[in-house]
């Protein structure tokens, strides 16, 4: 994998992945960079290279003067996140754009979460691209990939985890979503489920769920996107599992 960008390759060094870096390119303004002139200083093979050189290796334009090649990406086990007590997880069901699962993976990085979960078949994997999106969150999140998302969703309820589905309608026949701050997320592992771009949570999905939840959308749009309501829920769930926070205020 040819990671680039300046923040994805800086925390890969620091990251699981930092024995599989390999050759690092830079341009020389790039070089001139603390963390990189550090690395350089302790062995690591740091090449002189053009933009255009960098922009050929990694295929892009937003490289940012650096890229380096490590090994792949290594996905955590599903168990493995279930096993995490009081865990919060982000599982998501079909999230196809590369930018919508680097922003959720930073998002769930920064707040703490215990991983992320997302589909093998339909969805975005990590790629370089999404490295790049998530400005190296993802080096330090674990994110397990399974071959379905309502599956694994009634593996985490067996292991004891409440499962909230976002969706602003709620399934068809079924009963309305809650807003996000009615439910009690303490006590035990939650698993925050978002859906995909297009779609949202699909009907076998949002059935998997124990509850779904929803956002206050007081303008004319119909929905938020998907980075952006992960973002908002994740922190609502921080909040209300914060320490001395009223269920009913």
């Amino acid at each position: 994998m040819i990671l680039y960008g300046r923040n994805p390759v800086a925390e890969a060094l620091r990251g699981r992945r930092a024995h599989t870096v390999g050759e690092i390119w830079a341009t020389d303004g790039a070089r001139r960079e603390p963390w990189l002139r550090r690395a350089e200083a302790n062995g690591m093979a740091v090449r002189a290279a053009s933009a255009v050189e960098i922009e050929g290796r990694c295929g892009s334009p937003a490289h940012q003067g650096v890229c380096a090649r490590a090994g792949p990406y290594p996905y955590a086990s599903a168990a493995s996140l279930l096993g995490v007590p009081e865990a919060l997880l982000v599982a998501l069901d079909q999230v196809q754009d590369p930018q919508n699962l680097g922003s959720i993976c930073r998002t769930a990085e920064c707040a703490g979460a215990a991983g992320v979960v997302i589909a093998e078949r339909r969805a975005a994997a990590v790629t370089p691209a999404v490295c790049k999106a998530s400005a190296g969150a993802v080096e330090h999140l674990a994110v397990a990939q399974v071959r379905n998302v309502a599956d694994f969703l009634a593996e985490a309820r067996r292991a004891g985890c409440w499962c909230y589905g976002a969706s602003p309608r709620g399934r068809p026949g079924g009963p309305a979503p809650v807003p996000y701050d009615v439910p009690d997320y303490r006590g035990s592992a939650v698993v925050l489920v978002l859906g995909g771009e297009a779609r949202g949570l699909r009907p076998r999905v949002a059935g998997a769920c124990d509850e779904l939840v929803c956002l206050p959308l007081r303008g004319r749009s119909e929905s938020l996107g998907v980075a952006a309501a992960a973002a908002a829920l994740v922190y609502g769930i921080l909040q209300r599992r914060s320490p001395g926070v009223d269920k009913n205020p």
